[in-house]
């Protein structure tokens, strides 16, 4: 009976670690697993994601060939320029429209963590503005975000900067999109981008 338990014990520790695997979504080398929508700029320079304006002007999206529905992504970026960009959940692309939710990635003073939805309500939710002080412009940032069911959470370097419950996130399906926001004149970097499905 002990020798069981014990057993018992440890497949059940296996599966809850195995559910909690992280998964690297950028291997540091290529584009592998990622598809570029539009004619801005994607590409991997030193073990980084670069995403920069291109002739166009237009708006842009590096997206994952997966779709994924509750999980917590890591990454960090760093901005230079304009640096006007975000991370999408559960979104989907067709051209270079995109539906879906974007957690905004943007200079200081304009609403970094907050959830924007495009082509539909606009801003969800905005974080409060003395929270803006987490973001350091010019140098890497660490942002998370948490999905589960209607819930997503923000953080920029360890700060949360919104918790928002909605039932039409919650139905949401799709991948993980970068954004380069139209107009030109920006450059976002990308590293460490890791997932883990919850």
């Amino acid at each position: 009976m002990k020798k069981l338990l014990i057993v018992c014990s440890f497949l059940l520790l296996a599966q809850v670690s195995f559910g909690q695997k992280k998964e690297k979504l950028f291997n540091g080398k290529d584009l592998t697993g990622w598809i570029v929508y539009g004619t801005e700029k994607w590409y991997v320079e030193n073990g980084l994601i670069v995403s920069e304006s291109g002739p166009d002007k237009g708006y842009g999206y590096l997206g994952t060939e997966k779709h994924y529905k509750n999980f917590e992504i890591n990454l960090e970026f760093k901005q230079e320029a304009d640096g006007n960009s975000g991370v999408f959940i559960r979104s989907t692309v067709v051209g270079t429209k995109v539906s879906g939710w974007q957690v905004e990635v943007a200079p200081p003073g304009n609403d970094t963590g907050g959830i924007y939805e495009s082509y539909g309500r606009g801003w969800l939710i905005k974080p409060d503005p003395e929270k803006d002080k987490a973001l350091k412009y010019g140098d890497w940032n660490k942002m998370k975000i948490v999905v589960k069911g209607d819930r997503v959470t923000s953080y920029v370097n360890g700060v949360q900067m919104v918790d928002y419950t909605d039932e039409k996130i919650g139905k949401g399906e799709g991948g993980i999109l970068l954004q380069i926001h139209d107009g030109g004149g920006i450059k976002v970097y990308w590293r460490n981008i890791t997932l883990k499905a919850l």
